[in-house]
């Protein structure tokens, strides 16, 4: 197996030629990637039954398709997100090659248990659902949501080629940034019905300070490249080094923006100060294990997600 990842790397770094495309990268499909799968499955199921739910507790037709769809969009877009993360975690980021978006067999790699191409799937699920609710209710916030999507989608497209060396690790945060920026626009559109969701967000700091961080992490990610470890350093001396002591630099400011807040967002605060307990031991699997670090990947997006919701709809 090692050679194999040894060999499929050095095709990465253009052994194949100027120009070609690289080689698709397979991930190993253990027991852990497929009860994850299950896991994301059940996520589905729930983002289904939460719309209809909403949908049905609404008064008028048109509202409770309305506001369905848009609960089941926060679920579908919470569920893309912990994909990405997954994809990253058991090194399945080039399982598809830069093909993009689709292979003739998608569907069967699904099925079968690879998550990029669940990933990519769902993120057309998300898309469809955008379009409907542009469809039946074009505000501001459908239609902005349509954009971003759009948009995500083709930084997506980006990311394959930041994993394979070929573009800045820029692209790689930005995806991650806009992937929030979907996800936050329906929350937001769900939770404030009517609000503008740029005139909300120009107005959270709390929120600028998280996607600060949300960004320097993809950056984090894109830097270090597909497979490749950081390495322990007290200065840093290369350029994934520097992007991570940024990633840890906007934590901090993460974590003072929202305990100046206090006690608007207290949920939020502790799980900034506990995500630096999980990051540490996120550096330390990518130091053991570059290719597939592992859940702690998707835990550590986890975290993020529940400090958003945590943002936005004020748990306290």
């Amino acid at each position: 197996m090692g050679e194999k990842i040894m060999r499929q790397a050095a095709e990465l770094g253009g052994a194949g030629g100027e120009g070609q495309l690289p080689h698709a990268i397979e991930g190993e499909m253990t027991p852990a990637v497929r009860l994850i799968g299950r896991i994301i499955t059940a996520g589905l199921l729930l983002a289904v039954a939460a719309g209809l739910w909403q949908g049905f507790s609404s008064h008028g037709l048109l509202d409770g398709l309305v506001n369905g769809l848009k609960a089941s969009e926060v679920g579908f877009a919470m569920v893309l997100i912990l994909l990405g993360s997954i994809v990253e975690g058991f090194g399945y980021g080039l399982s598809l090659g830069t093909k993009w978006p689709y292979t003739r067999n998608i569907v069967v790699l699904m099925v079968r248990g690879d998550p990029e191409a669940a990933h990519r799937v769902v993120a057309t699920l998300v898309g469809l659902v955008a379009l409907a609710l542009v469809i039946l209710a074009p505000t501001v916030t459908t239609i902005s949501g349509l954009i971003l999507i759009v948009v995500t989608a083709l930084f997506g497209m980006g990311t394959l080629y930041v994993l394979a060396g070929r573009a800045p690790a820029f692209v790689h945060g930005t995806h991650g940034l806009l992937a929030y920026g979907v996800f936050l626009v329906y929350l937001t559109g769900l939770a404030y019905p009517g609000l503008n969701f740029w005139t909300y967000l120009g107005a959270m700091g709390a929120l600028h300070a998280l996607l600060l961080a949300v960004f320097l992490g993809g950056m984090t990610t894109g830097q270090r490249g597909f497979g490749t470890a950081i390495g322990a350093f007290v200065q840093p001396r290369k350029a994934s080094q520097w992007t991570i002591a940024a990633h840890i630099t906007a934590g901090l400011i993460l974590v003072a923006t929202l305990g100046y807040m206090m006690p608007a967002y207290p949920i939020a605060f502790y799980l900034a100060v506990g995500q630096f307990a999980v990051g540490f031991l996120l550096f330390h699997a990518v130091s053991l294990k570059p290719k597939d670090p592992g859940i702690m990947v998707a835990f550590h997006q986890s975290m993020v997600l529940l400090m958003a919701l945590a943002i936005v709809l004020v748990w306290r």
